[in-house]
């Protein structure tokens, strides 16, 4: 018999892992930004650090407040006809009421996959957005599960949460990129005798330059994963039936064929990996594999 799994024991161990996620790439920001500093002269390391630092908080400020436009453009969704969606728009209200939350923007993709997707840097300023499949071919309690996942995540602060790592791993990738160049360019400048712990400094930040993309890379799409198992969760705390979205991932598993058009940029935003039919058990995976969430939200 399978082990009933404690939501709120859920929801507090993602939210765990997300966290200490997000302070390794805050870390690693930190330690490329001393590293460029040092390799031009010691001195100026802890200003290097500084202003990278400041580089990652002047990028999440723009992506703070410019995300949601950017995504609601990027995938082609358009405001719901609230005569026309009136079911869709009935069922996120009592949603909404039932969670104690604002109703936010409601969109419209047109695409037959069965999928949907939240966006807006806080509950007063969010969207979701959801396929024309989805309101066609999930009934009335696998609808309002997947509408619940995605409330879960403007809820629990999931889009500006996800666009802040999307903005640190970015800084990361471009502070990398410079490390790597600063190695060039401080060789041809100038020549000084270097110690035997600045050697090998200088190529534990060469390794680190090398490494950082591919594992920061390899972080987001951890804590991407989790932030998928923690609206899972609360999802189905505001149902009180995880069934209901149970049901709907097996459809999407079952149904879904890639159809979906959307770019690699937001496709870790919608509850099932769009550009693929479902998610393998993947390192790479910005969804965690779907047979092992419907397990899940079987047990609770």
């Amino acid at each position: 018999m399978m082990k009933k799994i404690n939501v709120y024991d859920q929801i507090s161990k993602n939210k765990r892992l997300s966290i200490i996620l997000s302070f390794l790439v805050i870390l690693t920001i930190s330690a490329l930004g001393y590293a460029i500093g040092y390799i031009y002269h010691p001195d100026l390391a802890f200003f290097a650090f500084i202003l990278a630092i400041a580089m990652a908080i002047l990028f999440s400020i723009g992506g703070y407040y410019y995300s949601d436009k950017i995504v609601l453009s990027a995938v082609n969704a358009k405001k719901a006809d609230p005569v026309k969606y009136k079911k869709v728009y009935d069922l996120l209200e009592g949603l909404c009421i039932g969670a104690g939350m604002k109703m936010p923007k409601l969109y419209i993709i047109d695409s037959p996959d069965i999928n949907a997707f939240a966006t807006g840097r806080d509950p007063e300023h969010a969207a979701i957005g959801v396929t024309t499949g989805a309101i066609e071919k999930l009934n009335k309690l696998e609808l309002e599960g997947v509408l619940a996942h995605e409330l879960s995540h403007i809820k629990n602060y999931d889009i500006r949460f996800m666009t802040l790592v999307s903005v640190l791993v970015g800084t990361v990738i471009i502070l990398s990129e410079l490390l790597l160049r600063s190695f060039y360019w401080s060789g041809t400048s100038r020549e000084r005798d270097k110690s035997g712990i600045e050697v090998i400094f200088i190529i534990a930040g060469f390794l680190l330059a090398l490494i950082a993309p591919l594992l920061m890379k390899l972080i987001q799409f951890a804590i991407s994963r989790k932030r998928e198992y923690l609206a899972d969760a609360q999802g189905a705390l505001i149902t009180r039936y995880p069934d209901g979205l149970a049901d709907a991932l097996e459809k999407i598993k079952k149904e879904n064929k890639g159809r979906l058009k959307v770019s690699k940029a937001t496709m870790h935003l919608f509850i099932s990996n769009p550009l693929r039919k479902f998610e393998a058990e993947s390192l790479f995976s910005t969804h965690p594999p779907i047979d092992k969430r419907i397990k899940i939200l079987r047990s609770m």
